[in-house]
């Protein structure tokens, strides 16, 4: 008799949905229990990222402590508004680029380090490359006409090509790369397949050779880098005065 209950349809329905409550629940509990160590996590995570665009290693034994060494002050730039907040750097750029997309006004983050007796300005970009979103952080130098150093990641770019927008011999040809022309009007900086200076000793011709075999994530970069640097390029002007 029991053999045949525990072959019934309504058997196998419920404990199914004994199953489903069960595992929900700890799936919920680990999940919050969780919560404050992931979100720390997150935060960690930033730092060390924002310390790689200039060039600083970092652990997350350190990141806390190597990142109050270097980030002087930490700024949100909301339209003509511009405040101190020390918390910019926990700012999530893709909502704040969403906001803007939808007609609002946007909150931008702003780093402001120093390292070896050089002022180094930090802000966040993030874009598309081929298969997903692609982000980072664009370190200027002091002029603000320059670029000191970048940090890029991606959520799923193909590994041997697009995902080697994270490499040194990729991140370091940035380095020292002017962000405007001759005439001092801004061009940003374009990832070329046509690059005639490969070793990328031109540093005034706004182009960095590209990744051979990821065209469309270089574009990426390119886009992601230019669109995002435009945006901070009203408070650079105040900053130039």
């Amino acid at each position: 008799m029991s053999a045949k209950r525990t072959d019934s349809n309504s058997y196998t329905i419920i404990f199914s949905l004994v199953m489903v409550v069960v595992v929900g629940s700890l799936l919920a509990f680990f999940a919050n229990f969780t919560k404050d160590l992931r979100v720390k996590n997150d935060q960690v995570k930033a730092q060390i990222d924002i310390l790689s665009a200039i060039g600083v290693p970092a652990e997350r034994s350190n990141a806390t402590e190597m990142f109050e060494k270097y980030i002087k002050s930490q700024k949100v730039i909301k339209g003509t508004e511009v405040s101190d907040d020390d918390k910019a750097y926990l700012i999530d750029v893709k909502k704040e680029l969403d906001i803007a997309k939808n007609g609002g006004v946007q909150r931008l983050p702003l780093f402001v380090a120093e390292k070896d007796g050089k002022t180094i300005y930090i802000l966040p970009v993030r874009g598309n490359g081929l298969w997903d979103a692609i982000w980072g952080y664009i370190a200027l130098n002091d002029d603000l006409k320059s670029i000191s150093g970048v940090y890029f990641d991606h959520k799923g770019e193909t590994p041997g090509l697009g995902a080697n927008i994270t490499e040194t011999f990729f991140t370091d040809d940035f380095k020292g790369e002017f962000i405007y022309d001759a005439s001092n009007t801004f061009k940003g900086v374009e990832i070329s397949k046509s690059n005639a200076d490969p070793n990328n000793q031109d540093k005034k011709d706004n182009q960095v050779d590209a990744i051979s075999g990821a065209t469309i994530t270089g574009n990426g970069v390119g886009a992601m880098i230019n669109s995002g640097i435009r945006s901070y390029l009203p408070y650079f002007e105040t900053l130039k005065k």
